[in-house]
């Protein structure tokens, strides 16, 4: 029997909160642990369709990533195989989700379906904060959350090696300026950067969609 390769991915977005659980769990499981030659962790960020050359070639992927389901915040729920793409669409949170439904899909079309899929979902406390870290709720998810994904591969007889001494944060797998500690210490007060979208962007966006909308008749009557 070949070696399955196995990919670990976080997808989300570190810039809303409790929106980058995923990236946040792939990091810390990163550090933690040491890994066979045939599993790789990623940080998948918010790439989409970027990351369909990766899926293709996992036999075995598994998802950490922040999803509404409408429970209680800080749930964890663990879904597998042909379940996952619906569970990633329930309730559309962020642009990331409807991008990696789409990297599913596109890795099937092309012949990549992986064969063992494992979805690892937190419900989000917060997610309209903008440059905000995790909450308290979701820091304490994390551990549970890299065991569930260690509990799985155990099926498969792959197993990781808890390091003697954890990783520096700087050993990370995204940009050194987004790891925790430097990005909840560098964050700028709600007075000097706003965290809820500035007003006047909105105003602008609802101006140039109803223009758009006032256009497409137009547009419309002209392709007659």
């Amino acid at each position: 029997m070949e070696t399955p390769k196995v990919l670990i991915i976080g997808i989300g977005n570190l810039l809303w909160a409790d929106e980058g659980f995923g990236v946040r769990a792939v990091e810390a499981m990163h550090r933690l642990y040491e890994w066979p030659g045939n599993v790789r962790l990623m940080d998948g960020g918010t790439q989409g369709l970027y990351l369909v050359q990766h899926v293709r070639e996992a036999d075995i992927l598994i998802v950490f990533d922040a999803v509404d389901y409408g429970l209680p915040p800080g749930t964890i729920k663990l879904v597998e195989g042909d379940e996952v793409p619906k569970f990633l669409g329930a309730k559309k949170i962020s642009l990331h989700q409807t991008g990696f439904q789409e990297v599913l899909a596109t890795a099937e079309l092309l012949g990549g379906a992986t064969q063992h899929l494992y979805l690892i979902g937190v419900q989000p406390v917060e997610l309209d904060d903008f440059g905000g870290s995790l909450r308290d709720e979701m820091k304490a998810r994390i551990g549970p959350a890299i065991q569930h994904a260690i509990d799985f591969l155990a099926r498969f007889g792959i197993d990781g090696r808890l390091r003697d001494v954890p990783l520096p944060e700087t050993e990370t797998l995204a940009c050194e300026h987004m790891v925790m500690s430097r990005y909840e210490a560098q964050r700028p007060s709600a007075e000097d950067a706003c965290r809820f979208g500035d007003p006047r962007v909105l105003v602008m966006t609802e101006q140039a969609d109803a223009a758009a909308a006032d256009q497409q008749p137009a547009q419309m009557q002209g392709a007659r």
